[in-house]
């Protein structure tokens, strides 16, 4: 055991290894946070220790009226406010940095389940407790919970999100250091939480592209398509003509006028509550209890491929996001042909 201490000492680290494109912003922020707290804690302290010395109980010392200082009062408190302000514009813009991908990331679903994480890709391929991704590409995680509330963390990319079931929450990251990086989920959530981890493993270009090789069953948007049909739902969303409901071609991020006169955005997290719950928000000009209620029926994994489909529908979508996946493609050098020589 004592022969393996140096070993153990080695592995253990501070923070974990800064593998992503917003790891060096949020530690900038974090070590900012440490430092100000360190010198307005030291500052107290020795502000403390100092006022108890000098104004100690001495014998024959007769106490005296102290007038307050009104530029110590506005210092100690306009100092310690700006510099507030400032943690909150630094943190606030991470924030909303984190919630706007962009438009050209690479999107992947991220199923939380007892006691594992399902990741299904838009060619189909699908996997469990790992995620493969490559270096230099923004990847959008989109998150699902098929039962109770989960988180998913990767400590390398400083990014963590928690899971609610009922509706969609999305994270995005870009992978700098190709290698291999741990997955947690970081929210209790039963007696085998402690297991439920994996890997996330970033790939260059030539490596992914290898590794990415097309799911048995055809790409997301397909299993979303055999769905479709196989549930009847092309009876009444026809694709070119009105039916009994709306028309699904290029609806996927427009705006849907409803019944109460409202306007929502065809999203994701729409498309799914239409689906699951379909009289919850009726188109106007359509009738309620038309489409049969398939809550309880579907998979999160399931809801996911039909609303691939969907997104495969609207020619506005980027190909990453429409259950098609654009790999790196790696052009291999071409060989010189041989000199032929002419006949003589």
């Amino acid at each position: 055991m004592l022969a393996s201490l140096p070993l153990l000492v080695a592995d253990l680290q501070l923070f974990p290894p800064a593998a992503s494109a917003q790891a060096g912003p949020i530690d900038e922020l974090y070590w900012f946070e440490v430092i100000v707290s360190a010198i307005m804690t030291v500052g107290i302290f020795l502000a403390v220790i100092f006022l108890a010395w000098k104004y100690r109980r001495r014998a024959n010392v007769r106490a005296t009226q102290i007038e307050g200082s009104t530029f110590l009062e506005l210092s100690w408190s306009i100092i310690p406010f700006l510099v507030m302000l400032v943690m909150f514009w630094w943190g606030a813009k991470l924030f909303f940095a984190a919630q706007n991908p962009p438009k050209d990331a690479m999107e992947v679903f991220v199923t939380g389940k007892q006691w594992m994480w399902k990741v299904q890709y838009p060619d189909g391929t699908r996997e469990i407790n790992a995620l493969h991704v490559p270096v230099g590409q923004p990847v959008k995680l989109t998150l699902a919970s098929e039962d109770v509330i989960h988180s998913f963390s990767v400590p390398a990319f400083r990014v963590r999100h928690d899971v609610v079931p009922g509706h969609y929450d999305s994270l995005w990251f870009t992978a700098t250091k190709p290698g291999r990086y741990r997955l947690y989920c970081t929210e209790y959530c039963g007696n085998q939480h402690a297991s439920m981890g994996g890997w996330v493993d970033v790939l260059d270009d030539r490596e992914y592209a290898s590794w990415a090789g097309g799911g048995s069953h055809g790409s997301l948007a397909e299993q979303g398509q055999k769905l479709f049909e196989q549930n009847g739902c092309s009876t009444c969303h026809q694709l070119d003509q009105q039916g009994r409901c709306p028309i699904l071609r290029g609806v996927y991020n427009k705006p849907v006028q409803l019944d109460d006169g409202r306007t929502v955005t065809a999203d994701d997290s729409y498309l799914r509550e239409s689906i699951l719950d379909p009289n919850a928000k009726i188109v106007s000009g359509f009738q309620p209890n038309i489409m049969p209620n398939f809550k309880g029926q579907l998979s999160e994994e399931q809801v996911i491929q039909l609303i691939a489909y969907v997104k495969s529908l609207s020619p506005t979508t980027p190909a990453s996001q429409q259950g098609v996946q654009q790999r790196p493609v790696v052009i291999a050098p071409q060989a010189k042909a041989p000199a032929v020589r002419p006949p003589q």
